[in-house]
């Protein structure tokens, strides 16, 4: 199992809770990037939303490319998943930028590429928002025009919304044969475009029982492209504690709602209208982001270990974690979980 982070541009992951401690700025991303490195982590998932989807729209919330841009400057070996919106990014200029992004960090850079569901974002800023489908049609051109600059001298392409012609980009990436490529969704139109196009599939947190039936169907799936075989990744937040009853008493904690909703629900309808998911989001799970708690890995050290190893034998490679305050807890997790994993494997 690979143990990434989210980065928090956000200033945290609690819809619930207003300060968590952990302030939107390059000061305190920095220090935890550099910290991570030195406690066995290895990867952080950088989000991309220009609005504050967490804390409310009004809220300070960190661009995530020119984050990325610095981190690959000041950090030496932890990959970093960027996040990117094709409706967001003409992709020709975008290859370029990301390439000299990877250039910076050596290699370390990878994309969480996103069709993005959040339609008063896009008002706002002037761009435009596609049907659910089509966001899926353009990020599949989107992608083949990255690709293509990345790995031919020379690219053209004639599609239906982007058109180039005998294109440079030099240099190249420095990961070969490209920077890898993570995308989530569970639409039919999603997991089409992740299984023929990506290189690891992300999901919501879920229990094991239903995280492994969807790992065997996108390893079917791709496995009958005839392309190699995919990453496996899931978000989750976890609660490490001396005892259950605390662990069980800080969820308790985060997932109150208060008497006044927070800014943070304002969006809550328009992200479930804007997604397809196969299962029922319920308000509480919305407390906490990207349904982090349905996995359960709240409890002991071993209790949390255990429940990792149980994700691992269904097929999953990467946790991506969440947890507040976020350098005080990824210290903690990385203390009683990751050291001992990575022990017991030799």
């Amino acid at each position: 199992m690979r143990f990434g982070y989210w980065m928090p541009v956000f200033g945290g992951w609690l819809r619930n809770i207003d300060d968590e401690g952990m302030e939107a700025s390059w000061d305190y991303v920095r220090r935890l990037t550099q910290r991570s490195e030195q406690t066995g982590w290895d990867l952080s998932l950088i989000a991309e939303l220009n609005l504050n989807d967490i804390k409310g729209i009004d809220q300070p919330a960190l661009d995530a490319w020119s984050t990325a841009a610095a981190l690959a400057a000041v950090t030496e070996s932890i990959e970093l998943m960027v996040a990117v919106r094709p409706n967001f990014h003409q992709p020709a200029l975008f290859a370029k930028a990301a390439a000299n992004i990877d250039n910076i960090a050596g290699g370390r850079l990878a994309l969480n590429v996103v069709s993005s569901w959040w339609a008063d974002e896009a008002t706002q800023y002037g761009l435009t928002f596609d049907a659910h489908d089509d966001r899926y049609a353009r990020t599949s051109e989107w992608l083949q025009v990255v690709d293509g600059l990345w790995n031919k001298d020379r690219f053209s392409f004639d599609g239906e919304r982007y058109t180039l012609k005998d294109a440079i980009c030099e240099p190249k990436p420095v990961a070969r044969p490209r920077p890898t490529i993570y995308a989530g969704g569970e639409s039919e139109a999603a997991k089409q475009l992740i299984v023929t196009q990506c290189d690891a599939y992300v999901m919501h947190g879920d229990s094991v029982a239903a995280i492994g039936p969807k790992i065997a169907n996108m390893a079917a799936r791709r496995a009958a492209t005839g392309l190699g075989p995919m990453q496996y990744g899931m978000a989750a937040y976890a609660i490490v504690r001396d005892t259950e009853e605390e662990a069980l008493a800080e969820q308790a904690r985060i997932t109150a709602m208060p008497a006044v909703p927070p800014k943070g629900y304002d969006n809550f309808e328009q992200w479930l209208s804007g997604t397809q998911l196969e299962r029922e989001i319920k308000l509480r799970d919305y407390s906490v982001s990207n349904r982090g708690l349905m996995p359960g890995l709240v409890g002991t050290p071993a209790q949390v270990r255990e429940r990792i190893e149980a994700y691992e034998a269904a097929g999953l490679t990467l946790l991506l974690l969440q947890m507040s305050p976020q350098a005080e807890e990824m210290d903690r997790f990385a203390e009683q979980v990751i050291t001992p994993m990575n022990a017991a494997r030799g």
